[in-house]
C-alpha cells in the first residue's frame, strides 16, 4: 500500500514509526556520547518527518516545532502538527519517557494522531483499539513535570489525594493516561500546539477527556501555536479536576 492510499491514521502511525527507528539509531550508533545529540536528534526526525508527509500528503500543510513557521497554513483546513523529538533532555539522558508526535488537525480539532515512545518501541495512534481500563482508584495517579510542576499543579493534586508520577515529554505522559498506567495528566504554564495536539488526538480517540484546564476545548492551527494548559483525563475524574483548578486559579 503506497503512502496515498493510506488513512490519514496510518500515515500518522507509519511516520512515527519511521522517525522513532531513526532516534533509536542514533544511540545504537554511540551518539549517546555525543553532546549534541539532542540538537541532531531534532533536526534529522524534522528532515524525516516532513519528507515521509509531504510524500504522503502533498497538498496539506505542516507545523513543527523544528521548522520555520510562515503562517500560510492558518487559511487551511488540514495542518499537521509535529513534533520530532519530545523530552530531549530524556532522550540525551537515554530514558524511555521521550516521544515523537504526529498529529492532523481539521478544521482546528485535533482529529487523528500517532505518539510513538521508541525506546519502549511502542506506538499509540487515533485508529488503535479503544482500551480496557481497570476500575477507576480511589487515590488516582496523576503524570506531572519531572522537574517544574506548576503551582496550580500541585495545589490539585493535593486537593484530590492524588499519587504523583514524575515523568518527562508530554506525550509519554499523555500515553500513560490512555494505557492506564495513570489516570491524570494536568499541564500549566506553557506547551506549543506541537506539544499536544498529538496526545490529545489519541487520548480523544480512547475516551478520554481533554480540554483546556477551564474547561474549553483545545484548538490548533492558531496564528500563535502557544497552547499552554491541557487536560487528559479518565472522565470520571474531569469534573472534579476541573473544579479544584478553579479553584487554585482564583
Amino acid at each position: 500500500m503506497s503512502h496515498l492510499d493510506q488513512t490519514d491514521a496510518q500515515v500518522a502511525r507509519s511516520v512515527a514509526l519511521a522517525a522513532a527507528a531513526l532516534l533509536r539509531d542514533l544511540c545504537v550508533a554511540g551518539a549517546c556520547a555525543d553532546a549534541d545529540l539532542g540538537p541532531r536528534g531534532d533536526a534529522e526526525a524534522n528532515v524525516l518527518i516532513l519528507d515521509l508527509l509531504r510524500q504522503a500528503r502533498p497538498d496539506d500543510f505542516i507545523l513543527s516545532e523544528e521548522s520555520a513557521d510562515d503562517g500560510l497554513r492558518c487559511a487551511e483546513r488540514r495542518v499537521w502538527v509535529v513534533d520530532p523529538l519530545d523530552g530531549t533532555r530524556e532522550f540525551r539522558e537515554r530514558r524511555d519517557d521521550w516521544a515523537v508526535h504526529i498529529g492532523l488537525s481539521i478544521d482546528s480539532v485535533p482529529a487523528v494522531g500517532a505518539v510513538a515512545l521508541p525506546a519502549a518501541e511502542r506506538v499509540f495512534a487515533s485508529d488503535d483499539a479503544p482500551p480496557q481500563w481497570d476500575a477507576a482508584p480511589a487515590r488516582p495517579r496523576m503524570v506531572v513535570s519531572r522537574t517544574r510542576a506548576h503551582p496550580i499543579v500541585t495545589a490539585v493534586a493535593v486537593a484530590i489525594g492524588a499519587e504523583l508520577i514524575p515523568m518527562g515529554s508530554a506525550g509519554a505522559k499523555a500515553m500513560a493516561v490512555v494505557d492506564g498506567r495513570a489516570e491524570i495528566y494536568l499541564h500549566a504554564g506553557g506547551q506549543y500546539e506541537w506539544d499536544n495536539c498529538a496526545p490529545v488526538a489519541v487520548a480523544r480517540a480512547a475516551g478520554l477527556h481533554t480540554s483546556r484546564i477551564d474547561g474549553s476545548d483545545l484548538v490548533y492551527n492558531c496564528r500563535d501555536p502557544l497552547l499552554p494548559d491541557v487536560l487528559i483525563c479518565r472522565p470520571e475524574y474531569a469534573e472534579r479536576v476541573l473544579a479544584e483548578v478553579a479553584k487554585a486559579s482564583v
